[in-house]
C-alpha cells in the first residue's frame, strides 16, 4: 500500500513540475516584450517576435514592456543591418530596408525613395514621381574620406504600430498626437557617427491636409533621453507635404501634436469668460437703453437699423449665457441633458452669426444700394431669417443625433476643458465651421464695398472738413464689429498662440464694442451732431417698413 502512495505522490509532482516548465511558453510574450530574451538576435523569427510588441505595449499592458529595451533593440539592429547583415534589401509586413555602398568621392547629391510599402531605392531628383523620399547631400560623404573610398549606408522605414514604443512622453493618441502614419525613417552609416553637418540632409514627408490647431514638427529618437527632440532639425510646412532637414543621422519622424499647451488653454479660457461677462453687462445696458429711447423718442418706433442692432446684442447675450452655463456645468447631468446644452448653444452661435449677416445685409441696402429699399415687413422678414433659420438647422442636426461630450486635451493629454457640443465631426463642418464661413465672407465682401464708398466720399470732401480719413477708420472699425469681422481671427489662429489670444480678447468683448456704437450713433453730444460727416451718419439711414 505504501508503495502505490508513494508512486501516486511521485506522479502529482512530476504533474506539477511539468505545469511549471510549461509556463515560460505563456509567459514567452512578456520575455520579448521586456527585451532580455533576444537583445541581439536580428533572425527573422526574432524581428516577427519583437515587432509584435508594438501592438502589445500599449497603456493598459505598458507593466508587461520595457520600452527602452525595445527601442534599443531597434536602434541596435540598424547598426547591424549595415554592419553584418549580407541582404542589401529587407521588406517585412513592418519593415523595409535598403543598404547600399557609396563613393565618398560622389559628384553630386543623392535621392532615395521613401514610398510606403515600397523597399528604399535609389532615385532621380524628379520630386512629382516620389513625393516621400530623402535628399542626402555630397558634403556628406565628402566629409567621410578618412573612413576609406567606400562607405555603407542603411535606410529604414519602420511602422512603430499603434502601441507605446518609440511614442515617447508627450505623445498620446487619445488628444490626436502622433508619429505620422506611425512610420520612423533610419538613416544610419553603421558605427560612423555622424553629426553637425555643413548641409542638412532632407527628409520629405507627404501627407494628407491637416486641422489648423495641429503642428507639424521634424524630430529624432534621441536615445540618450529616450524621447524626440528637434535639436538640429528644422521644418518646412506645406499642405500636402512636409520638408525636415537636420544635421545628423539616427530615426526620425514627422510629429503632429496640439498647438495649445495646458497653460495656454487655462488662459484662453479666463481671458473668454472675463471677457463674455463683461460684454453680457455691457449687450444688457444696450438693450435697456434701446427700449428706453423707443418709449423717449418717436423714430425709433419706425426706424430698423436699432431694432436689427438690439436684435444682435439678444443673440450675442444668449450665447454667452450659454457659453457659461455650458463651460460651468461640464458634463454633469444625464446625456439628455448634454444633448440640451450642446443643441442650445449651437442654436444660440447661429443666431448671432445669423444677426452678423443680417448686419450686413442691412448695411448693403443703405449704403451701396441706396434705391428702391423699401421692403414690406422688413423687420418681421429678418428676424424670420434670425431666429427660425437656425432652429432648422439645429433640429435637422440634433436629428442625425450629433450633439453629446467634448472634451479639450492639451498636449500633455490632460483635459483642460469639457462641455456638451458636437460629437460628429463632420455636423461641427459643415453647421458650425461652415456656416460661419459663409457669413464671414458676405460680411467681408460688404464692408469692402462700404469702405470704397466712405473713402470716396471722404476724398470728394477733404477740403471741406478735416480728419475725414479718421473719421472713416472708426466708422469702418465700429461697423466690422456689427458685422462681425472679428471672428474672421479664427482663420489665423494657426499661426501662433498669439493669434489665439487676440481672437479670443476681440470676439468676446464685441458686446462692448456694440455698445460703444449704439452710444455714438444715438446719444451723440451737441458737438457731434453739428459737426458729423457723411461717414458718421451711415447708420441712421432709414429703411422704413411697414409692419
Amino acid at each position: 500500500m505504501v508503495a502505490p502512495r508513494a508512486l501516486g505522490i511521485l506522479l502529482l509532482l512530476h504533474l506539477a513540475s511539468g505545469e511549471e516548465d510549461s509556463t515560460p511558453k505563456y509567459e514567452e510574450p512578456r520575455n520579448v516584450c521586456q527585451g532580455f530574451t533576444n537583445m541581439n538576435s536580428y533572425e527573422d523569427f526574432d524581428l516577427n517576435r519583437t515587432a509584435g510588441c508594438f501592438s502589445k505595449c500599449t497603456r493598459s499592458q505598458e507593466k508587461l514592456c520595457h520600452l527602452g529595451n525595445l527601442q534599443r533593440y531597434w536602434l541596435n539592429f540598424e547598426t547591424y543591418l549595415v554592419e553584418r547583415n549580407q541582404m542589401d534589401t529587407l521588406n517585412t509586413s513592418f519593415l523595409t530596408a535598403f543598404v547600399k555602398s557609396i563613393n565618398t568621392n560622389v559628384s553630386e547629391d543623392l535621392y532615395f525613395s521613401l514610398t510606403p510599402s515600397q523597399i528604399p531605392k535609389q532615385v532621380t531628383k524628379d520630386e512629382h514621381q516620389h513625393p516621400d523620399r530623402v535628399r542626402l547631400p555630397k558634403s556628406l560623404f565628402g566629409s567621410l574620406k578618412s573612413s576609406g573610398p567606400m562607405v555603407r549606408l542603411g535606410i529604414i522605414v519602420l511602422d512603430i504600430g499603434p502601441g507605446n514604443v518609440f511614442k515617447g512622453s508627450l505623445l498620446s493618441r487619445e488628444d490626436g498626437s502622433r508619429v505620422l502614419n506611425n512610420r520612423i525613417v533610419g538613416l544610419t552609416l553603421g558605427h560612423i557617427n555622424v553629426t553637425e553637418l555643413a548641409e542638412p540632409l532632407e527628409i520629405t514627408f507627404s501627407h494628407q491636409y491637416q486641422p489648423p490647431n495641429m503642428n507639424l514638427s521634424c524630430e529624432f529618437w534621441d536615445a540618450t533621453k529616450g524621447d524626440w527632440s528637434s535639436k538640429g532639425c528644422s521644418t518646412e510646412v506645406g499642405v500636402l507635404r512636409t520638408v525636415c532637414r537636420c544635421d545628423h543621422l539616427t530615426f526620425f519622424a514627422l510629429l503632429l501634436r496640439p498647438i495649445l499647451d495646458e497653460v495656454t488653454v487655462r488662459a484662453l479660457i479666463h481671458i473668454s469668460q472675463a471677457g463674455c461677462g463683461t460684454s453680457m453687462i455691457f449687450l444688457a445696458f444696450t438693450i435697456v437703453l434701446y427700449v428706453v429711447l423707443r418709449f423717449s423718442r418717436q423714430r425709433f418706433k419706425s426706424e430698423d437699423a436699432p431694432k436689427i442692432h438690439v436684435a444682435l446684442s439678444i443673440s450675442l447675450f444668449l450665447l454667452n449665457l450659454a457659453f457659461f452655463l455650458n463651460v460651468g456645468q461640464r458634463l454633469k447631468g444625464s446625456n439628455a441633458a448634454c444633448w440640451a446644452r450642446g443643441a442650445v448653444f449651437h442654436y444660440f452661435l447661429l443666431c448671432a452669426f445669423t444677426w452678423m449677416g443680417l448686419e450686413a445685409f442691412h448695411l448693403y441696402l443703405l449704403v451701396i444700394k441706396v434705391f428702391n429699399t423699401y421692403f414690406s415687413h422688413y423687420f418681421l422678414k429678418l428676424s424670420l431669417m434670425g431666429w427660425v433659420l437656425p432652429a432648422l438647422i439645429v433640429i435637422g442636426t440634433g436629428i442625425a443625433n450629433s450633439y453629446g461630450p467634448y472634451c479639450i486635451r492639451d498636449e500633455k493629454n490632460v483635459i483642460t476643458l469639457e462641455l456638451c457640443w458636437f460629437r460628429e465631426k463632420t455636423a461641427l463642418y459643415v453647421t458650425v465651421y461652415g456656416y460661419c464661413l459663409i457669413i464671414f465672407l458676405f460680411s467681408a465682401v460688404i464692408l469692402s464695398l462700404v469702405s470704397w464708398k466712405i473713402f470716396t466720399l471722404s476724398s470728394a470732401t477733404a477740403g471741406k472738413e478735416k480728419g475725414q480719413h479718421w473719421k472713416g477708420v472708426l466708422t469702418l472699425l465700429g461697423l466690422s464689429c456689427l458685422v462681425g469681422l472679428p471672428w474672421g481671427l479664427a482663420l489665423l489662429t494657426s499661426l501662433g498662440q498669439f493669434t489665439a489670444y487676440v481672437f479670443a480678447l476681440f470676439t468676446s468683448l464685441q458686446g462692448v464694442f456694440i455698445f460703444c456704437w449704439f452710444i455714438v450713433l444715438y446719444c451723440p453730444s451737441q458737438s457731434t451732431v453739428t459737426s458729423s460727416s457723411g461717414t458718421a451718419r451711415v447708420d441712421h439711414a432709414q429703411t422704413v417698413s411697414h409692419e
